[in-house]
């Protein structure tokens, strides 16, 4: 059993711990109303980004003069896995999750014959994909020097994600986050970004529209914007959520640490209560032997 100056010492290392926990929660909690409002600005935009580009799409007969990042390079052998991560711990298991995800989805492709190669984007999720396909990353971004991922950082991954695919060095791509749902839910969400899906064109009112110049041309220019737009959503997705399974943990940290200080006082005490006890019946007993 523990002596008293050990449960001591452990009840006061808890409460620091605590300390720390309740305040890395209220940090999060600040920042997340942050990161939500900017994730929740962007979605319009890139809703609206997307039915433009659907609208194009739909009027655009795939040839070899039209956009490579809407018809592709032909083939499908090679798959480019971008996974988005956070660059700091305790926020519970929301980079595994992401990680997890990207892992599965590495496994099917290679059970199906293809050829998986990953860019990873943030600091926690490098470890763990290194470890199970050390020679498959061919490319990363740091994000450590800066403070927060916006749209700057999304461009510089566009431009390297379009000079790989320029070069060859993949088919198709997907991108791995974290989308945003609640303080409690965040849900790892994988899409299709290049070549680029074309969505759903809107419905249409009856109106005719002409566009000028021709749509291929517009689309040339629009899909690199499109792709930026895809990847600071997530970038954006990705910040409210660390912040929501942040706090979450560390309130959740915080209660637990609150509940193990209860039971080593209790132990504390009776140890405590004990050792006086035992202390009595000594004098009691030494008295009545005089």
């Amino acid at each position: 059993m523990a002596s008293l100056k050990e449960l001591k010492l452990r009840i006061n290392s808890v409460k620091s711990t605590q300390k720390i926990t309740k305040a890395k929660q209220m940090v999060a909690a600040a920042k997340l109303r942050k990161a939500q409002a900017a994730a929740e600005a962007a979605r319009p935009y890139a809703t609206r980004l997307a039915d433009v580009v659907g609208s194009l799409a739909s009027r655009v007969t795939l040839s070899e003069s039209s956009p490579r990042l809407l018809a592709g390079t032909g083939k499908d052998q090679v798959h480019l896995l971008v996974v988005a991560n956070s660059d700091r711990g305790l926020c519970g298991a929301f980079n595994s999750n992401i990680v997890k995800a990207a892992k599965l989805k590495a496994h099917e492709l290679t059970a199906q014959g293809k050829t998986v190669v990953f860019y990873l984007v943030g600091r926690k999720g490098r470890v763990p994909i290194r470890r199970d396909f050390p020679k498959a990353i061919i490319g990363s971004f740091d994000t450590t020097t800066v403070r927060e991922a916006g749209f700057t950082e999304a461009e510089a991954i566009a431009q390297e994600l379009l000079a790989l695919y320029d070069a060859g060095k993949f088919d198709i791509a997907h991108l791995f986050f974290g989308k945003f749902r609640s303080a409690l839910v965040q849900e790892p969400t994988v899409q299709q970004i290049v070549p680029v899906p074309a969505p759903k064109a809107a419905v249409s009112d009856g109106a005719v529209v002409q566009y000028e110049p021709d749509e291929e041309t517009i689309l040339a220019e629009l899909l690199p914007r499109y792709l930026r737009t895809q990847i600071f959503g997530a970038l954006l997705e990705n910040a409210a959520s660390e912040q929501g399974a942040s706090m979450t943990a560390m309130d959740n940290a915080t209660r637990n640490a609150g509940e193990l200080i209860k039971k080593l006082t209790i132990q504390y005490n009776r140890s405590r209560q004990a050792a006086i006890t035992t202390e009595l019946v000594e004098i009691i007993a030494g008295a009545e032997a005089l």
